[in-house]
């Protein structure tokens, strides 16, 4: 028996690829199919089952595209719902034969009311990974507030009792030795409190997860819900993809990768509502980008970005990026978390637009150094565009903070006549913000180069120095 994690970082998600004497089974797979076909080949097995743990609402699962390419069957745990797709609704204990193991469903309702964890057994019979989708992370477990939104019905105390019985009842009278694969690890907002840490003994969970501790039914659900921070305004958005199913993202490829001419892009951008989304590295954007560009960048949490800052999953863009190669992996990126509509991009990129003479914009940048220079000299308004948690644990005395997530909502304390200074952690965020300061007509602000990183470098988070706080 072979069990693989496969993690993908920028969206903190692991799935998982078994085989057994040449048959074998993935559990919760990406949007994109080619990578698993490519294994299944190369390794000359041949995919059963794909095991959905529930129905994810951070990414739209490759569940409904790698069965059709491979005739495998989707399993899903019992009350799940109508789905747009053939599948098997499991029961709670049924076994899945895969080659010489066995694949026990484990009904675990909490997360979602469907959730369900994998038990895997050896060739000979013994128990060794748990697969526990979103019912139990390293260090947490999965937050009951997301399926509230999709099943009117339900509210998040029902579903944190229903997680409180399906952990102490299901999960904790397994085996110490048992390793947890979770669906998650930090960074993810399925839950509050993960661990960087992506496997772990269930005896050691046991011990140290603050959800499995002696504790009252009342006093999980008061702990669970605690603490949660708004949902991603995309999570249903991808819940309901899940359910009904999607267009072929070999079709979603074929169109993104359309290039367009400098003409053609100028007439698009001036006649539709299509969004530039510009994908270069935070450093280059600030030296020059097509005016009205929101900058995400590919070499961070892209996707969960995306999904948090354009509220419409059917906007159609066009892309502008580094190279070709970066066009192609911006379009799979966008299509994990729903956004299907990438119509193109900018054939040779900004340096063409540049090269054509075309109007361009540039973020005016200021070191750290700099930075504490003009502190110096005078009081600056400084906005820190970080989540909330960051800010309390460690900011500039009276900085305002206004975190990037909920920047659109809070557009009215930036000031248009008085200059200000931007910040988050070390520059990618930040950037964003800037982008969509500068689309919606302010020009007063500089960025600082490295955050809040390089603040701390400097003697401003060593004195008593004050920023003034004027816009709240």
């Amino acid at each position: 028996m072979k069990l693989e994690q496969i993690y993908t970082g920028c969206i903190a998600e692991a799935a998982y690829y078994i085989t057994s004497n040449g048959e074998a089974a993935i559990v919760d797979p990406l949007r994109e199919t080619q990578p698993y076909l490519d294994r299944l080949e190369r390794d000359h097995v041949k995919l059963k089952y794909i095991f959905e743990t529930h129905f994810h609402a951070d990414f739209v699962s490759g569940h409904i595209d790698l069965a059709k390419k491979t005739g495998a069957t989707i399993v899903y745990g019992p009350t799940t719902m109508k789905t747009g797709f053939e599948m098997h609704v499991g029961t709670d204990g049924e076994i899945f034969k895969v080659g010489g193991i066995e694949i026990k469903l484990i009904h675990t309702p909490g997360h979602t009311m469907e959730s369900s964890c994998f038990l895997v057994s050896d060739e000979d019979g013994k128990e060794q990974g748990l697969i526990s989708g979103d019912t139990l992370f390293i260090g947490d477990v999965g937050r009951p507030d997301l399926a509230q939104h999709v099943i009117a019905d339900l509210t998040q105390d029902k579903l944190a009792r229903h997680l409180y019985h399906s952990l102490r009842n299901k999960i904790m009278p397994l085996s110490d030795d048992l390793i947890v694969y979770p669906n998650h690890g930090a960074g993810s907002a399925c839950g509050k409190n993960m661990s960087k840490e992506t496997t772990d003994t269930l005896g050691n969970q046991r011990k140290t997860n603050y959800a499995l501790q002696d504790m009252t039914e009342d006093q999980f659900v008061e702990a669970i819900l605690s603490g949660l921070t708004t949902p991603p305004q995309y999570f249903p958005k991808n819940v309901l993809m899940n359910i009904q199913g999607y267009d072929s993202l070999d079709s979603i490829m074929e169109k993104g990768q359309r290039a367009f001419t400098i003409k053609e892009f100028e007439v698009l951008i001036n006649e539709t509502k299509v969004l530039i989304l510009d994908t270069r590295r935070a450093e280059i954007f600030a030296k020059g980008f097509i005016p009205n560009s929101l900058n995400i960048g590919l070499e961070s949490n892209f996707a969960s970005w995306v999904g948090e800052l354009i509220l419409n999953i059917k906007q159609e863009i066009i892309i502008v990026a580094e190279n070709n190669k970066k066009v192609k992996e911006a379009i799979i990126r966008l299509s994990r978390v729903g956004y299907d509509n990438a119509i193109g991009y900018l054939d040779g990129g900004f340096e063409a637009w540049q090269n054509a003479g075309k109007e361009i914009n540039i973020v005016h940048r200021i070191t750290a150094e700099q930075l504490e220079q003009h502190c110096n000299e005078e009081k600056q308004v400084i906005i820190d565009v970080r989540k909330v948690s960051e800010f309390l644990s460690q900011h500039l005395v009276d900085a305002i903070n206004i975190p990037l997530n909920v920047l659109h909502n809070h557009l009215a304390a930036f000031p248009k006549s008085k200059a200000f200074i931007l910040h988050c952690a070390g520059g990618y965020r930040s950037m964003i913000a800037a982008s969509i300061l500068k689309e919606k007509g302010f020009n007063n602000f500089v960025d600082v180069i490295g955050g809040f990183a390089a603040i701390k470098d400097t003697n401003l988070t060593k004195t008593d120095y004050v920023c003034p706080s004027t816009l709240l």
